[in-house]
């Protein structure tokens, strides 16, 4: 019976004792969730259900980017496929014609018959039955006209324009946006002039930029558009120079930019000092050579010593990019044929004539013509041609007779007539009394290169170009019409001679240089040397035998050195 009251009362004891821990549990629960603030919900699921939410719309945009090529892959999977195609028919045609020249060499006749089936395989197969029943290929001249038709470009179809824009916005966010917003939005503007339609939408789109002074040309302000040109950021810097050397490569665009001599002047800036960054100087070089195409520019800068700097830039051709190189050069002969840029190259005779010389040899043939006009230009200042004389420049001349083509062969000879010549300076088609504004020709030369090695790609969820301006800056329809100025025509001339006319780098790509009447400005093709490209000087200058004097020693460049000081430090850094 007492084991069993003590058992009772140990039990009891338990029970009393248990009954503080709910007590313990609820306050430790409590201090628990105070100290680290649990969440119910797991972070990882949270982290999940937000990134989910927020990438949704961007997985769709890709998705949509990843169709969009896809279909632009088929499309150029089928080109490809019809090139290839055409290209072996077109061996087969051409091997078959090369057995029928034989054949009629040894006095086989070619039969009508099979002359008509062999045309009738060079054109499309949509074309092939036509041809074969309605054309008669046996009239002379019948096959090589409708060879050079089918190679007509194709006229365009109407091109609808490009929604009209809110430039008041605009032009804020390029003066106070963040230097991210500021590069996008220059990038766009670009895009949007260089990958329009030439014609009505190309017009259109100028016309727009223009009238509202988009780079702020006419404007007194202190902080403008145009000062980006300076600013603390290369992209921008970058992508700045790329848009004017855009708006440049047009007429009217051309025109725009000459009104405000502030443009210039922060070009050959920007010029001189630009030492890092290859591409903008590049372009900044190409808006200078284009706005050699006007008069009052050409007298400008003949005026800032530019003369002077493009010597020393050249006297290391082969530390520059091709680029800056054909467009130096051109941009050298458009001042030349200035008399007041013959008279400054006159005061340095010898190291022009040196620099010339050595520029003939260059193998970046693209430059001869503007080499061959600046030396025949600068020839028709007597103390040049006595320079030129007593450094034996017709035994250099003749050196390169031997083996340039007919084309070069015809142009020097009509260099060495002008150094041999006894003629006085006089007033001839080159000379400028007078600046007042002069009709230039009508020449539009939009290059590839002016979109080439982009320095920013917009992240997820970012946008840029067209999509930018459409998305955030579009404003109300007011596209119209504008009739574009025409300029006078070119004056014929023979294609003989060099040069007596700046004209652009652009219209010397296929064939024979292209004679103007107005200053030029290159147009180049997209090329691969955009940092220092060195290759060995003059291997393309023929060997003068028999000891003839040279201008210079052909060598090898070890170095890319800056060009040197001429009227103070003229810095600027090769490309």
């Amino acid at each position: 019976m007492g084991d069993i009251l003590a058992h009772e009362s140990e039990l009891l004891g338990l029970v009393k004792e248990d009954s503080w821990t709910p007590e313990l549990k609820l306050k430790l629960e409590k201090f628990l969730a105070l100290m680290f603030k649990a969440s119910n919900t797991p972070k990882l699921l949270t982290l999940y259900k937000e990134n989910g939410q927020s990438h949704k719309e961007t997985l769709q945009q890709l998705h949509q980017q990843l169709v969009e090529a896809e279909r632009r892959a088929m499309t150029y999977l089928k080109r490809y496929n019809k090139t290839q195609v055409d290209y072996h028919t077109l061996i087969g045609v051409t091997a078959e014609l090369v057995d029928s020249l034989e054949a009629t060499v040894s006095g086989k006749m070619i039969t009508p018959e099979y002359l008509q089936s062999v045309c009738v395989r060079l054109f499309s197969n949509q074309m092939r039955q036509s041809l074969a029943h309605s054309v008669d290929f046996t009239r002379p001249g019948t096959a090589s006209t409708m060879l050079r038709a089918s190679l007509a470009p194709m006229k365009l179809k109407d091109v609808p324009l490009l929604p009209s824009l809110d430039y008041e916005k605009l032009k804020k966010d390029l003066v106070l946006g963040s230097d991210r917003l500021k590069a996008f939005l220059l990038q766009a503007l670009r895009w949007r002039l260089t990958t329009s339609h030439p014609g009505e939408q190309r017009d259109t789109v100028l016309q727009a930029y223009i009238s509202n002074d988009l780079l702020d040309c006419h404007s007194q302000s202190q902080r403008t558009v145009l000062q980006l040109l300076h600013g603390r950021s290369d992209v921008v810097r970058q992508y700045m120079a790329r848009l004017i050397n855009a708006i440049a490569s047009l007429a009217e665009g051309r025109l725009y930019l000459a009104q405000s001599t502030e443009v210039l002047r922060m070009l050959e800036e920007r010029l001189k000092e630009e030492d890092k960054d290859i591409i903008a100087r590049e372009n900044v070089l190409g808006a200078l050579q284009k706005f050699s195409l006007r008069r009052p520019l050409q007298t400008a800068m003949i005026r800032d010593g530019l003369i002077f700097w493009l010597i020393h830039l050249l006297k290391e051709p082969d530390c520059l990019s091709d680029y800056t190189l054909e467009y130096s050069v051109a941009l050298l002969m458009n001042l030349c044929l200035r008399s007041a840029g013959k008279r400054v190259c006159a005061t340095m005779a010898g190291l022009v004539l040196k620099v010339l010389s050595d520029l003939l040899g260059h193998e970046n043939h693209e430059i001869q013509p503007y080499v061959n006009g600046a030396l025949y230009s600068i020839l028709s200042i007597p103390s040049v041609r006595e320079e030129a004389r007593a450094m034996g420049m017709e035994d250099i001349l003749r050196c390169f007779m031997k083996e340039g083509n007919a084309e070069m062969t015809r142009q020097i000879e009509f260099i060495i007539k002008q150094l041999n010549s006894e003629e006085l300076p006089g007033g001839g088609l080159d000379s400028d009394d007078d600046d007042d504004e002069d009709e230039e020709e009508d020449h539009d030369t939009m290059e590839a290169d002016l979109d080439k090695d982009e320095l920013i790609q917009p992240q997820l969820g970012e946008l840029s170009g067209e999509k930018l301006l459409t998305t955030e800056y579009l404003g109300i329809m007011t596209n119209t019409g504008k009739p574009r100025r025409r300029g006078l025509a070119s004056v014929q001339r023979g294609g003989d001679e060099p040069l007596r006319r700046p004209v652009t780098p652009g219209g010397h790509r296929n064939g024979c240089p292209v004679w103007e009447d107005h200053p030029v400005s290159p147009q180049t093709s997209q090329r691969a040397g955009d940092g220092c490209h060195r290759s060995p000087r003059n291997t393309h200058r023929p060997g003068c035998e028999g000891g003839e004097p040279r201008a210079s020693e052909p060598g090898v460049s070890t170095s890319c050195e800056k060009p040197g000081s001429v009227q103070g430090q003229l810095r600027a850094a090769d490309s």
